[in-house]
């Protein structure tokens, strides 16, 4: 009796060996990058670099919060001439408050409140998967890629393709397209680091375009933590009071 029971146990473990494993599906991969880019509430300090033809740099220092999958507000350290300006971005809508004007402005996700080859949407960025399905998923040793489709109209770029690594589940270059077919820009996540609790991600971005040859831009970032927020803090009226959060 023993002996069969021990026969039957190893014959289980041998069919369960033989099973293949479940691979994930493109939502799961793009769920995890979304975490592994982005904690889901977090406070952030960044540097942003512009960089033309002829070398000539300019930086922006910012200070960024983000609570859930549609509330960010981003706040300018440096330079002394930017110093206190605020964006605001509530899903697809983001907002511009500057010291000493009325109210504030209403800014797209097309353009740029520091120039450069940053749009506002990706100074402002949400979690991919809330903008974007997958429309098609490829693999090979190296990574993934997903053929990413825009949800709507209201997003800065219609389609994406996004190559990911897999061992880390991160992105290493997004290309970003707009509905007509034309590359607006590529993305290329760099120097993979752990910004402390286990959490490791890219912190370098680099961007150029076809559409502003010999420009480029960077962001480097600098510090990343885990923080939740008071949802009073996304709204127009905290804009003029987002250094208090410091």
């Amino acid at each position: 009796m023993l002996k069969r029971s021990l026969i039957a146990f190893f014959l289980c473990l041998t069919i369960f060996s033989a099973m293949p494993v479940m691979a994930m599906d493109g939502k799961e991969i793009l769920a995890k990058v979304d975490r592994n880019l982005q904690p889901e509430s977090y406070e952030m300090y960044r540097k942003l670099i512009n960089i033309e033809p002829d070398g000539t740099k300019k930086e922006f220092v910012l200070y960024s919060v983000k609570k859930g999958q549609d509330k960010m507000v981003a706040m300018f350290l440096a330079p002394a001439s930017e110093k206190g300006r605020a964006t605001l971005r509530l899903g697809d809508n983001m907002w511009l408050y500057i010291p000493n004007v009325g109210k504030p402005l209403r800014i797209t996700s097309l353009q740029s409140v520091v120039g450069g080859v940053f749009n506002n949407a990706d100074i402002l960025r949400l979690d991919y998967s809330v903008e974007y399905d997958v429309s098609e998923l490829g693999e090979s040793d190296e990574g993934y890629q997903l053929d990413l489709k825009a949800k709507t109209g209201a997003v800065a770029y219609d389609r994406l393709k996004m190559r990911v690594d897999k061992k880390a589940l991160v992105p290493t270059v997004v290309e970003c397209y707009a509905a007509s077919g034309m590359l607006i820009k590529t993305l290329y996540f760099k120097d993979l680091k752990d910004f402390g609790d286990g959490f490791k991600r890219p912190s370098l971005l680099e961007t150029d375009s076809p559409l502003y040859k010999g420009y480029k831009s960077v962001m480097v970032y600098a510090k990343i933590n885990k923080k939740e927020f008071a949802d009073e803090i996304f709204t127009l009226n905290y804009l003029p009071r987002v250094e208090e959060l410091q």
